[in-house]
Order: C-alpha cells, then sequence, then structure tokens
C-alpha cells in the first residue's frame, strides 16, 4: 500500500519520463504540471501534464469493504484503490508541427514505458527536485502503477475544457493511471487468534501431498516439520555411491555406471536451503532447531514455499561439487506460514497527556530476520476484563534486513497489552497458560 503522497509521485514521476523522452526528440522541450488556463507556468515548447480527476478504481472498489464492525470500529488497515486521470497539452511552433511532433513522443513514450517501475519511482523520490515526496512509499505498493492511453469524445473534451474560462484549445491527449492503493492512518484493531486449529495443503502434484508441525501448531523457527507425499526417498545415497566408486576402481574391467539417478535431496524453504532429516519414501523430517547458524540467517518469516530437491548423478564427484549438479529434479511446490517468535520488546513513552492516551516509540526484535519489503504489524490488545482496547501500527521503513523492527504507537490507553507481530501475514504465537494468553506483553504508564 501507499501513503498519501502516492499520487503526486506517480504525476512527478509521469514528469520525469516524458521530460527524458522529449527534450530529446524536440530539443528545449519541457514538461510542466499546472492548469493550462494561461495561469502561468505552461511551457512555450512542451508538454503539460494536468490531473483533471481521480476515480475509485473498478478492480479494487469492492476489496476493502468489511473492513469495520458494524458499529464502526476499524478491524483491519483500511485502504483506497484509485486511478488517476490526466490530460495533457501540447505547445509549441504551429507551423513546424511541434505540438504534434510532442504528442508523438508523448504517445511512443507511454507505448514504451506503461510501468512505472520501482527504479523509477526511487529516481523520482530521490531527486532533489521533489524533496517533498521523500517519504513516498509508493515504491512500496505490490501492484505497480500502468499509464495507458484512455479515450475521450469529442463532447467529453469540450466538458473539460469548458472549465477553463477564456481559454482557447490546445492540442490535447488523455491518459489514465492506476490503481494506486492508499492505505490508512487511523489506528485499528484485531481481536486475538483461534489457539488451536488444523491446516494442511494437498496440491495436485503427487510428490508432496501435506506439510506440517510435528508439535500440531504453528511453523515457527523451532518446530520439527514432517513433509509428507509419495516416492520421497533418493535412489542412490552418498553411501551407495561410495561403494559403486570403490568396486570400480577395484575392477576397472567393469562398464561405468552411465545411469543417472535422484540423489538426496534438499529442501528449499523461500530463498533457504535446508539439509533434510530421516528420509523414507512417504515423509521427510526437518528439525530447524538443529539447522546450523548458516541455514537458519536465511529463514524468513511468513507465506514461505517448500520444495524437495533431487540433484541428479551419476557418480559421487558430480554430488562433491558445491553440493549440487545442474540437473535436479523437484517436487510439487507447497505453500506454508513460518510464524515469527517475539524475543525481546522495549518501550519509550514520549508523551502522554490527561486523559492517559500515550504516543510511545516501541522497538520489537524476532527471531528471523526481516527484509526490507516484508510488511510488519504491531497487534496490541488490552489485558482487561472489562471492554478492552485492540491496536494495529505498521513499522517503521527499514532500509537493511533485521530481526528489530520499530513502531510509533500514537493514541494508546495507558495499561498492559499483550504483544503480537505479524510479517506478511504470519503472526507470532502469543504464549498460553491455564487456557490464557499470557505474554509477551507490553506496559504503557
Amino acid at each position: 500500500m501507499s501513503n498519501y503522497l502516492a499520487i503526486a509521485t506517480v504525476t512527478a514521476t509521469l514528469q520525469r519520463t516524458l521530460q527524458a523522452s522529449v527534450q530529446i526528440d524536440v530539443p528545449g522541450a519541457r514538461v510542466t504540471t499546472v492548469r493550462p488556463d494561461g495561469g502561468g507556468g505552461a511551457p512555450e515548447v512542451g508538454i503539460n501534464i494536468y490531473m483533471y480527476q481521480a476515480a475509485p478504481n473498478p478492480a479494487w472498489r469492492n476489496a476493502d469493504l468489511r473492513n469495520r464492525r458494524p458499529k464502526g470500529d476499524l478491524i483491519k488497515q483500511a485502504q483506497a484503490g484509485l486511478d488517476l486521470y490526466y490530460l495533457l497539452t501540447f505547445y509549441g511552433n504551429e507551423i513546424e508541427l511541434e505540438p504534434q511532433r510532442l504528442l508523438g513522443s508523448a504517445v511512443r513514450t507511454l507505448v514504451d514505458q506503461p510501468v512505472l517501475t520501482a527504479e523509477m519511482i526511487r529516481d523520482t523520490t530521490d531527486h532533489s527536485s521533489f524533496s517533498f515526496l521523500q517519504e513516498s512509499t509508493l515504491v512500496d505498493q505490490v501492484e505497480r502503477v500502468t499509464v495507458v492511453p484512455s479515450f475521450l469524445s469529442t463532447d467529453e473534451l469540450s466538458k473539460i475544457w469548458s472549465v477553463f474560462f477564456q481559454t482557447p484549445y490546445i492540442l490535447s491527449f488523455a491518459c489514465q493511471g492506476g490503481a494506486v492503493l492508499i492505505e490508512g492512518d487511523r489506528p485499528s484493531g484485531r481481536g486475538l487468534p483461534i489457539r488451536s486449529r488444523q491446516f494442511y495443503a494437498t496440491p495436485n502434484q503427487p510428490i508432496v501431498e501435506r506439510v506440517f508441525s510435528d508439535e500440531g501448531q504453528e511453523i515457527i523457527a523451532e518446530s520439527r516439520i514432517r513433509i509428507q507425499g509419495k516416492r520421497l526417498s533418493p535412489e542412490v545415497t552418498i553411501e551407495q555411491l561410495q561403494t559403486e566408486q570403490t568396486r570400480m576402481r577395484q575392477r576397472p574391467d567393469l562398464p561405468q555406471n552411465s545411469v543417472q539417478r535422484r540423489g538426496e535431496p534438499m529442501v528449499q524453504i523461500g530463498a533457504a536451503t535446508v539439509t533434510s532429516h530421516d528420509i523414507t519414501e512417504s515423509e521427510i523430517r526437518l528439525r530447524l532447531t538443529d539447522l546450523p547458524d548458516a541455514e537458519k540467517q536465511q529463514l524468513r518469516a511468513g507465506v514461505q514455499s517448500l520444495q524437495v530437491v533431487y540433484p541428479l548423478v551419476r557418480q559421487l564427484s558430480e554430488l562433491e561439487s558445491n553440493g549440487t549438479t545442474q540437473r535436479t529434479i523437484r517436487t510439487n511446490i507447497t505453500p506454508i506460514v513460518v510464524c515469527p517468535t517475539i524475543v525481546n520488546t522495549n518501550i519509550e513513552i514520549l508523551d502522554r497527556d490527561r486523559n492517559q492516551v500515550a504516543v510511545a516509540e516501541v522497538s520489537v526484535t524476532l527471531d528471523l530476520l526481516i527484509d526490507v519489503g516484508q510488511r510488519v504489524f504491531l497487534l496490541l490488545n488490552q489485558l482487561t476484563i472489562d471492554k478492552t482496547a485492540s491496536y494495529i501500527f505498521a513499522a517503521s521503513k527499514r532500509t537493511d534486513p533485521t530481526h528489530t523492527a520499530m513502531f510509533t504507537i500514537r493514541d494508546v490507553k495507558v495499561g498492559e497489552y499483550l504483544v503480537r507481530m505479524q510479517v506478511d501475514g504470519a503472526e507470532s504465537l502469543p504464549v498460553v497458560e491455564e487456557e490464557q494468553f499470557v505474554s509477551p506483553r507490553v506496559t504503557i504508564q
């Protein structure tokens, strides 16, 4: 999602994209973003970009209907998807057909570069001319903004120009940018999770059929994972290859084995490659708690893909070369959810008013690394018998992968709260004692 600067960031990025093109095609041409009504600022030779309308995006219009309870309380972060409508006007020497040359250059640029990429957006927000857009989060939006030409009939074009009082018509072209997803800032709450549930995935592929934790709970960094399916055991092990190699050395007269077979597998969880344990024909067991530190550092919280990878080998030397071969056999990909665990929480009270409402900085440390692009939220539920308060806060921006997420919480009632973290939809698990959620917790006083 994007913050309130997203709309201006789209306009500025579109301006820089067109400027880079038209100044080559028509020397001296400039691209501006003012009203095309003769009020000043429009170029003598160039293009003016004017956003004349913003409307709800049809695809995202109904995606956020259930963000409130019947009484109006937020139950998740609100959002709005918008389409932006632009009017491009072209200025220049009519005798030399400069407006029409500029129109052709602009249309070609929009056709060649219809998507505002992350690199284009970063170049815009980092540019000194757009210092007011440095806090824009449009680059973090999952769905990229596309800019495409749009059709305006003569009647529609006449209505748009009629709002510019006593302004003569200038050669115009319309385009549309979307979708821009703007996220609300108002704190929201989320109820406590179900303490016990059963979940498994059964994909169509016949090899991996089910992945679950041995403890019967959500998968965390300390879990023992069981992968159940069919034909999971390797066709040849390292010990068998060593035996064959020894036999070949003793009997050079025997024909060399040229048949490729599946070697001992590795399990890929997201970007992490995990050593497998206890392999049988129908099951593979992983003990994440016994992983080396290098493999643990590759694990991430959130929805991850799990896949078993078998190297194809003929002899031991192929398996020993960097631990893998160029050719592999892979199972179907199965999605799993890896939940983070809260290691430590710290809070610094910044302000508290007479109504016992506080502003604070909270830092939460997890056992798994948080990537820069992951969506991280802090969930607070007040531990009281009476009517409880609940809040959701988004993490501050990060520049590097880290174990610690920082939050600025506002308008929070003084009290004791149960703390949870949500990373890409995967929530940390509260500690349960005597049928009650007891920790981790934080006190705001």
